[in-house]
């Protein structure tokens, strides 16, 4: 058995009374001391945090020089929807280093916003590297080598000075020295770090007053739709809960961090994303945060011929004995 098999049941989903399907899953809820308050699952294995690392690469990108701040320093932490104004904010960054579209490095693809990548096509437009989700990053990392001098071309390469430099802050932040990187969907490495110190690093985020990672909370804090999109779960919860600083990634990964300094990040193990929401729904309101958005993205409907017929449901987590 691995920890795959042993990870608890965390979402079930009924319909017509019956349980059509089940999500194992693993959450890790940390103190403002970063030691572990409550946890399901196996959090203390790596996992890649995928896009949940954005807002730390940010922090490493500020330590290093970029002169960004407001809605272009929490578009440098985003997956964006292809919005008009993510994409605009994009440009943004490069021609304030004095460089075009040219230089992403990432690949391309089409607005995750439907009405965006609607009025894309409509527009005759393919794929573009700027409407892909992570060209804030990747234009934020451009413009970090351009400040400091060091080489563009090879920006995404592991052994690169911006790479080395966020691999130094992930160790700084979760508390754990990361894993050999891969390579995630946007092409940067990708380092695989623990949920505890995922959560750790987040709520060490959400609690910075000073220094490069103040800088980025407030930003993602004050422009949360630059960080993810006008109609994303993300920024409901950012303009729910006043202080939160939230970042999802790809394969089912989420990660919270409270002004208090308390940290969350779970992963659901199959990597769907349905239930994501959801879990960090109820993780919340276990701490005993209580508003309608909460309510809303863990009540998830079942829909049979368009009427709802059955539930998603999370179980164990509110628990009192876990």
């Amino acid at each position: 058995m691995t920890f795959w098999d042993s990870d608890p049941v965390l979402l079930e989903v009924d319909r017509g009374g019956l349980v059509e399907s089940v999500h194992r899953g693993r959450l890790a809820i940390t103190a403002a001391d970063g030691t572990v308050d409550f946890s399901w699952g196996t959090v203390d294995v790596p996992i890649y945090p995928r896009s949940c690392l954005k807002p730390l690469q940010a922090v490493a990108m500020v330590q290093a020089g970029l002169d960004l701040d407001g809605e272009l320093l929490a578009l440098a932490a985003a997956s964006h929807s292809g919005e008009a104004f993510h994409i605009a904010g994009a440009e943004r960054i490069l021609a304030g280093a004095q460089r075009g579209v040219g230089a992403l490095q990432n690949p391309p693809d089409w607005p995750l916003d439907d009405a965006s990548k609607e009025e894309w096509i409509l527009q005759g437009r393919r794929p573009e590297a700027v409407a892909m989700n992570c060209s804030g990053k990747h234009a934020a990392m451009i413009r970090t080598c351009v400040r400091r001098g060091w080489d563009e071309a090879g920006y995404l390469h592991p052994d690169h000075p911006l790479q080395r430099a966020i691999a130094g802050t992930l160790e700084e932040w979760t508390g754990e020295q990361p894993g050999v990187p891969t390579v995630d969907g946007c092409g940067a490495p990708l380092f695989p770090v623990t949920l505890v110190g995922l959560a750790r690093a987040f709520g060490r985020l959400a609690a910075a007053d000073d220094g490069p990672g103040a800088r980025v909370a407030e930003a993602i804090r004050q422009n949360p739709e630059w960080t993810s999109g006008t109609l994303r779960d993300e920024n409901q919860l950012h303009r729910a809960i006043p202080g939160l600083v939230t970042k999802a990634g790809a394969e089912a990964v989420h990660a919270v961090g409270l002004p208090d300094g308390r940290g969350i990040a779970l992963k659901i193990d199959d990597g769907g994303f349905r239930g994501r929401a959801a879990l960090m729904a109820a993780a919340l309101q276990r701490l005993g945060y209580d508003h309608p958005t909460l309510a809303a993205q863990r009540d998830v409907p079942v829909l049979g011929g368009g009427r709802p017929v059955g539930a998603m449901t999370v179980v164990g987590v509110d628990r009192s004995d876990t």
